[in-house]
């Protein structure tokens, strides 16, 4: 399936706000209710529209610190890379974990309360990843722009 113009200003509507009434959503795409309703369940079907979720404020939830670490591991060999994996998906607080290409093989995105929990979960947690060969640990000083949304 191709997007159209309106899939594509559907889409963009559904990632400013996700709670959007059918009737709100319509109205602003400019589509009858009815056919607004099948675009966004054929969307929803065909995985363009993967989950509708809550974006929480970290720092309100006591989550203010953001670290990004990179990983090198000690070999590339398949079973390596499938438990590292498995293993750091297991972690609460790992955020986000990318598998790059560059000077690191993972990159992740960690929060933490502060310094001293960091230090915890990198004792408990981050040490203790199967095939580790070096880690470097990067704090953000201030979130410049943040976004979920795609360019669609």
């Amino acid at each position: 399936m191709t997007l159209d113009a309106i899939d594509r200003r559907l889409l963009a509507a559904l990632q400013r706000s996700g709670r959007l009434s059918n009737s709100e959503l319509s109205e602003q795409v400019h589509l009858s209710p009815s056919a607004c309703h099948r675009r966004v369940q054929r969307l929803e079907a065909d995985g363009y529209i993967r989950d509708y979720v809550a974006l929480l404020d970290p720092r309100k939830l006591g989550f203010p610190t953001t670290v990004f670490v990179e990983i090198t591991l000690q070999g590339q060999a398949d079973e390596v890379l499938d438990a590292f994996e498995r293993a750091v998906a297991r972690i609460p607080d790992v955020l986000e974990c990318h598998l790059m290409a560059g000077a690191a093989d993972y990159l992740l995105k960690v929060v933490a309360e502060n310094t001293e929990d960091f230090a915890r979960i990198h004792r408990q947690h981050l040490a203790r990843l199967p095939g580790v060969g070096q880690m470097q640990s990067s704090f953000a000083l201030r979130t410049v722009c943040k976004t979920t949304a795609l360019p669609v």
